[in-house]
């Protein structure tokens, strides 16, 4: 664990699954094909205090609503780093860096099922919420206590956060 704690110094950005990290992992099909999905609202904060802190923040996700770009445009989240329909992801983290001009060791990545696999083990830091897949635990550098969809996100931000000394002036904005 503390080698983790060690590594949060170097992070420089931030690039998350969304089904399973910020989510539960359910999705409920509407009649139309839509699916539906419900967010934390704590880690979207963290994400926002995030981006208000220059932070680069990357969505990389399998998902293909529109729905999904919304909810991260409205805290702060640049359309151009929201990667929708992301099937292989790597290529899609490795876009990421190079529009950010960040070597994958300066990125905490959280993913929670298979298709994270190839960025855990190449991002500086891998995280899964505590309900990851067991491959994926085995993978990672640090496993949440929360679960998706219960504040796993904001868990590894404020960390992150804390550790480099930003957490407590981000927050004061909100606060005052």
């Amino acid at each position: 664990m503390s080698n983790f704690k060690v590594k949060l110094n170097k992070i420089r950005a931030f690039a998350f699954d969304v089904d399973g990290v910020f989510t539960d992992g359910q999705v409920l099909a509407t009649e139309n094909g839509d699916l539906l999905r419900s967010h934390n609202a704590k880690d979207g904060f963290a994400v926002r205090v995030a981006v208000i802190n220059n932070y680069p923040v990357a969505i990389i996700t399998g998902g293909s609503s529109e729905s999904i770009a919304l909810r991260f445009i409205q805290i702060g989240v640049p359309k151009e780093d929201i990667y929708l329909k992301s099937i292989c992801k790597l290529p899609d983290f490795e876009d990421f860096l190079k529009r950010h001009n960040l070597s994958a060791d300066e990125v905490l990545y959280m993913g929670d099922d298979i298709p994270d696999i190839g960025i855990l083990k190449s991002c500086g830091v891998s995280a899964c919420p505590a309900d990851a897949v067991n491959e994926v635990k085995d993978v990672c550098q640090y496993i949440s206590l929360y679960g998706g969809g219960k504040g796993c996100a904001r868990d590894v931000i404020e960390q992150t956060l804390k550790i480099q000394g930003r957490w407590a002036d981000a927050t004061e904005a909100y606060s005052g």
